[in-house]
This record gives C-alpha cells, structure tokens and sequence, in this order.
C-alpha cells in the first residue's frame, strides 16, 4: 500500500467520520483501519492525521505502543506464542523457536507467501494452560515442541500425519 488508491483514502476518510462525534475516536479509528486493511501504514496514518488534526506523530506512537496495531502487514494467520512467565518455565521458548525454525521467520516476521506471522506475547491470560499459543483467536493449551509440525499443517489444510 504505498502510494494508497482514491478508494483507499475515501475508506479511511469513512471510517474516520463515523468516528467525528466521540470524544477520543483514534483507538476505534485504528482497530477499524487495521480490521480493513490489515494494517496501519505511514500513508493511512497521513490521511487520518488530515482528518481527525491529529498529528502523525501522536497516530504513530499509539501505533507503535500497542502490539494490536502493525505497520507492515500481516499472514492469513497469526500466531502468537505466549512468553508470559507461567508459560515461559513450561518451555515456551522452545516452542516458539520450533514454530520459527518451521517457518523460517522470526517473531515480528510474516512468511512470503503472507501465511502466517509470528508474534511474541506478554501474557494471553492463559496461564494454567501454559504454555499457550493462539492462532486467529483459538487458544491451543499445553503445546508440546512435537505438535508445532501439526498445528502448522493444520492451518495449510495439510493432511495431519500422526
């Protein structure tokens, strides 16, 4: 999305103006850009910047601070490896790097066929479950380094092999 398409501007310019009447709309203006687009590129952030008065460095810091926004674009499917402190002594390291080394990304990084990213979380609140990694919002508990493989095929509508 570099140079962004009329349509491109007229949606973010939509999305901005169903926000107008709330009193602090950036946080909704956002969730709804990344929703749409998938992300939050410096060229969206521009047009919002013209919209709402707010300045491009205020848009990028909120951003950049929260782990839900991204400013490069992400895979079909995200996988976010818990490395909370209940999940991280039951090895979450280990199965992060597994899902790394399968891939050939690291966290932070999506596939080049834009499949899947990786990403590292702080806590997903799972902690009994530990060590816990999300995929499009499910929740895959206890996760063994041996099962990466088959959650991996899963999600490329691979035959599992047991």
């Amino acid at each position: 999305m570099a140079k962004l398409s009329g349509a491109a501007v007229a949606k973010v310019e939509e999305i901005c103006d169903a926000h107008q009447g709330e009193k602090t709309p950036l946080i909704m203006i956002l969730s709804d850009i990344q929703r749409t687009f998938g992300y939050v590129p410096l060229e969206v952030q521009e047009v919002v910047s013209q919209r709402t008065g707010i300045s491009v460095a205020e848009i990028y810091g909120v951003v950049t601070f929260y782990s839900f926004f991204s400013l490069t674009p992400k895979g079909k499917h995200v996988i976010g490896c818990c490395l909370g402190t209940a999940c991280y002594v039951k090895d979450a390291q280990k199965v992060i790097d597994r899902f790394c080394e399968d891939l050939g990304i690291q966290p932070g990084e999506t596939t080049e066929d834009r499949m899947f990213t990786i990403d590292a979380l702080r806590c997903i609140g799972a902690c009994a479950a530990a060590p816990a990694v999300t995929i499009d919002g499910k929740v895959y508990a206890r996760v063994d380094v041996q099962q990466v493989p088959g959650i991996i095929a899963e999600y490329r509508g691979e035959e599992v092999v047991a």
